[in-house]
């Protein structure tokens, strides 16, 4: 059983839905962004997604650019990233750590050993934002070559055919889209489609989370009453290191605060499907 399928069951046992925070590693210097990710994990993050810095993120928003700015500048380099990884998953045994990355930094240095360095690294999952399922064959074959799973992202307006190929082929789970466009909380979320996860469902894919401008506790729960798995949050949790990374014991402190509030939105998920 992969690590994704034991968080899965372990929330299903206990009747929650996943809570899931998103950040560039880097953000704001390596030394501090393991800080982060331990306050995360210390709020109670069931999984943790994982961006690398890059210069032109075009599925993301001001915010995690300006992430991907900051970690840049502060010479963060992609084998400071798989070090970064290494780290986490020493000090992290269980939980499932998930990249999303774009994929000239996949390719650029051969697909067989990105995921080479992933698997000894101790990541689970690779989504490559800008590689649509139709294109990623080379990419999963990589993927599968070491242990790594795909995940593909479902936007709110696909086609049938288009959510079955998307199910076929992502394995963890499925990264949903709340809306059309970039990341970022300065687009509301809006309600997500039943049908569409019904569809996803159907098609037996990997179980879906919802992402894109979830930024309260009432996104997530609302993410679970349409009948996701649970939420994944980037630019909400990227906006407290742009405004606390010089203060890092209250970034500290408030990363950890709004994981737990996050979480907690995920607790009684059958009666939220129940009064949907």
């Amino acid at each position: 059983m992969n690590r994704y399928q034991a968080m899965f069951e372990r929330l299903d046992a206990a009747d929650q839905g996943a809570f899931v925070p998103f950040v560039t590693l880097g953000d704001p210097n390596p030394k501090q962004s393991l800080e982060v990710i331990e306050a995360l994990v210390a709020g109670g993050a069931d999984a943790l997604e994982l961006g690398f810095p890059f210069s032109d993120p075009v599925a993301d928003g001001p915010t995690i650019q300006k992430a991907a700015i900051r970690a840049l500048a502060a010479g963060t380099k992609i084998s400071d990233c798989f070090a970064m990884l290494t780290e986490i998953r020493d000090r992290h045994a269980d939980i499932p750590i998930g990249l999303l990355v774009y994929a000239n930094l996949v390719a650029s240095a051969g697909l067989d050993n990105f995921y080479q360095r992933c698997a000894a690294a101790g990541v689970d999952s690779v989504l490559i934002a800008d590689v649509p399922e139709r294109e990623s064959a080379p990419f999963i074959e990589a993927a599968h070559a070491h242990g790594v799973a795909p995940i593909f992202i479902a936007p709110p307006d696909a086609s049938n055919a288009r959510l079955q190929s998307i199910a076929a082929r992502s394995e963890g789970y499925v990264y949903l889209l709340s809306r059309a466009g970039v990341t970022g909380t300065e687009s509301s979320m809006q309600k997500p489609a039943t049908a569409v996860i019904q569809a996803l469902k159907d098609a037996n894919s990997a179980p879906p989370l919802l992402g894109f401008g979830i930024a309260q506790p009432e996104h997530v729960a609302a993410a679970l009453a349409a009948g996701a798995a649970g939420a994944i949050s980037g630019s909400a949790v990227v906006n407290f290191i742009a405004n606390h990374h010089q203060e890092p014991e209250r970034l500290s402190e408030e990363l950890t605060r709004f994981v737990r509030k996050m979480k907690q939105a995920t607790n009684n998920r059958a009666a939220l499907l129940q009064h949907s």
